[in-house]
């Protein structure tokens, strides 16, 4: 045997040839199988065994890939990792680092969910505006749930910590399984036909996404879109959605955080009471400024100012008015005297008296008539002379025409 058929490998060499040969011959590949020993570190990082019933891989998967696992991973579930084969030198053993990881069937069933949710939709189901307003006093809920898990458990604790004052309707109903679907809708029907709350609260604690099927079954979620009271929708964690979620009133993240919607706390409402209060308070004492300020403009002292300012362009107004028409009234005056004072002087001057008195005089017949012309005179006929001053009586001795 030659030399170079007995060359010797170091236990480095000889793992470093091994994984030199696995990480080329498998970079990437897909494993269905259980979790087993799942050990989660406080970095992020999970480490843990993939098994089926004849074999076993040891599993990494780093924090920057587990945050992104939409399922919540534990010892017994069913998964489909893909990743590359490494080899671990340390220890000499073969593992997967995972890349990707889903619940074993997650696939195919998010496809279905996702078509019926998309058909559903389609009809209108899902539409906003059918959506009804949760009440925010209600008297009575009604909650649709198992009866001994968590979920009841929180939403009671809840209520009785906001609002011992609610009434509670448990509807017991298989939350998960084969008949958790037909007995979801039957006591959704009861709750609707003996009008059992103001509100229903329809939901379960966290779960895996087969956990969860019930509450996207096709029936169900007709039942709660046709509803006559309205539906809260409280499947799971936070992460977690259902389809009764998209049909239902209103979605809550957790069964929790649907008892906190429809009671509203001691404390909140007080301080709601406050704040309006103080809202009343500042908008009464703004009004009673508003009238305390309108009334002092009816003060005595600020009337008589107010009325001084209005009257006094209408006082100086009339003043000027009055003062016009005296002015206008004497010009007219001294311009009537005037011409009084001329027609006057004219019939003064033109007066028989006016002119009797420069020497003239006037003759008169015996019927009174004025002379004006000798013609027509007879002889010895008696006449009348008026002078400025007497008068006397004559007779005619003879005419000249």
């Amino acid at each position: 045997m030659s030399e170079k058929e007995t060359r010797v490998l170091s236990v480095s060499e000889l793992t470093s040839l091994v994984k030199g040969m696995l990480e080329d011959a498998f970079p990437s590949v897909t494993v269905e199988g259980e979790i087993s020993n799942f050990k989660p570190a406080s970095s992020g990082h999970w480490y843990f065994n993939l098994k089926d019933r004849e074999a076993m891989v040891q599993a990494v998967m780093f924090r920057g890939r587990s945050r992104y696992v939409s399922f919540e991973a534990h010892d017994g579930s069913l998964v489909r990792a893909t990743g590359q084969v490494s080899v671990y030198p340390a220890r000499g053993q073969y593992q997967m680092i995972i890349e990707r990881m889903e619940a074993a069937g997650v696939g195919d069933i998010l496809a279905m969910l996702e078509d019926r949710k998309r058909r559903l939709a389609a009809e209108g189901l899902f539409d906003a505006d059918r959506k009804r307003e949760i009440p925010r006093f209600p008297e009575r809920v009604a909650v649709i749930t198992s009866p001994t898990g968590a979920a009841i458990h929180d939403i009671l604790t809840v209520l009785g910590r906001r609002n011992s004052g609610i009434d509670i309707v448990v509807l017991p109903a298989a939350v998960q399984g084969e008949s958790a679907a037909a007995e979801l809708i039957r006591q959704l029907e009861t709750a609707n036909r003996f009008k059992l709350g103001d509100v229903i609260i329809l939901g379960r604690g966290g779960g895996s996404l087969e956990d969860l099927l019930a509450f996207s079954d096709e029936g169900l979620v007709r039942a709660v879109a046709a509803s006559e009271l309205p539906v809260i929708s409280a499947v799971g964690h936070e992460v977690d959605t259902a389809l009764t979620d998209w049909a239902a009133d209103l979605r809550a993240a957790t069964p929790s955080a649907a008892a906190e919607l429809v009671s509203e706390s001691l404390q909140t409402l007080l301080a709601e009471v406050a704040q309006l209060e103080g809202e009343f308070e500042t908008i009464l004492r703004s009004r009673i400024e508003e009238v305390r300020a309108t009334l002092a403009r009816f003060e005595p002292d600020a009337v008589e100012g107010r009325l001084m300012r209005l009257m006094h362009p209408m006082l100086r107004g009339l003043d000027e008015a009055r003062d016009s028409l005296v002015s206008g009234m004497r010009e007219q005056l001294a311009g009537s005297r005037h011409r009084l004072e001329l027609a006057r002087g004219l019939i003064e001057a033109t007066s028989p008296e006016a002119i009797l008195s420069r020497g003239f005089s006037i003759v008169t017949r015996a019927d009174g008539s004025v002379l004006r012309k000798a013609g027509g005179l007879a002889s010895d006929e008696a006449l009348a002379i008026r002078f400025a001053e007497g008068r006397a009586k004559v007779r005619v001795e003879g005419v000249t025409p």
